[in-house]
Formats: structure tokens, sequence, C-alpha cells
């Protein structure tokens, strides 16, 4: 199989994935919304201000991916963009986790005595977010390693081409996730 036969079934297998990701996500708003209709089951709280810091976090390093082909196109180092962009993942995860110690000094639980559903719904969806974005996290690690060596090139970037779709994709489950969470 040639290099670009095999770069194009990489990249449909990833869009097969992020179809399969957004249907579980699909499925699991689909649920939030029943739940939130039964009248008296929930409870409303507001969203830490975490959520949003995480939130301006991961479009700026969404927005930031942006910038690496054109990098690539004038043989620029690419690697202190992919490197902030690393960086800028772990700090989402570390104001998610940060939003959720917040709801527990509330009272906000995800199960247990004192646990509502909508504290679950929130849960369930932030953590399932999250670990998909340890995958990301991964992709990224790799990529910021391949362009501290100079792997890459602009007629060689799909390791990090894909990483790049995968995190842009997150990024918009997010916006999703945190407008259902925050104003639904």
């Amino acid at each position: 199989m040639d290099i670009a036969l095999r770069n194009t079934v990489k990249k449909q297998l990833l869009w097969v994935a992020l179809v399969s990701i957004s249907m579980f996500f699909a499925s699991m708003l689909s649920a939030f919304i029943v739940e939130k209709a039964d009248v008296g089951n929930w409870k409303v709280f507001i969203l830490p201000d975490q959520f949003e810091i995480s939130t301006a976090i991961i479009l700026v390093s969404s927005f930031l991916l942006f910038f690496i082909k054109p990098l690539l196109k004038r043989e620029k180092s690419i690697f202190g963009l992919v490197f902030i962009v690393l960086i800028l993942g772990v700090l989402f995860s570390y104001f998610q986790i940060k939003g959720w110690q917040q709801l527990t000094t509330e009272g906000v639980y995800l199960t247990g005595v004192g646990s509502n559903v909508a504290g679950s719904f929130l849960y369930i969806l932030t953590l399932t977010h999250l670990l998909h974005l340890v995958g990301g996290l991964v992709g990224l690690c790799i990529s910021t390693i391949k362009s501290k060596q100079n792997l890459y090139s602009i007629n060689n970037y799909l390791g990090l081409e894909l990483t790049s779709i995968y995190w842009h994709f997150l990024t918009i489950l997010w916006i999703i996730l945190f407008t259902f969470l925050k104003f639904y």
C-alpha cells in the first residue's frame, strides 16, 4: 500500500472514531434532556468558574494549532507551539479537576448520599470528555517529541495533522457540553 493511500485510510479511521464518539455524547445529551424534563428530580446549581477558564484554555489551544501548517510551509520550528498546546491541554485538565473539587465543596456529588441526577450527569459528561482528552494529550506528547526532533515537514506531518483534527473535535465537543451544562 502506498503512503498516500495509507494516510487516507488513517484519516478515514479517525473520522469513524470521531463519529462514534459523537454518537456516544449525543446519546448522553439526549438522556440529559429527558432527565432534566423530569420536574422535581433536577437540582439546579451554578457551574464553577473553573469550567469557564478551562473553556477559554481549550479554545486558545485549538486556535494555536491552526498556525502549525503555515510554520511548516516556511520551514520554521513548530516545537514551541506544539509544546504550548500540550501545556494548555494539561491546564484544561487541571481546571476541570478544580471545578469538580469546587462542586463537591458545594455538595454536588457524582454518587452516594446527597447526590442528584444533575450532578451525576455533569460529572459523567465532563469525566468522559476528559478521558477522551487524555488520548489527545498522548497524541500531543508524541507530536511534541517528534517536533523537537524536527521530524515534521510540510510533506510529512500526518501524525500531527491527525492529532490536530482530534484536538479540534474535542474543543468543539467541549463547547457543546459546556453550553448544555451552563445554559440548558
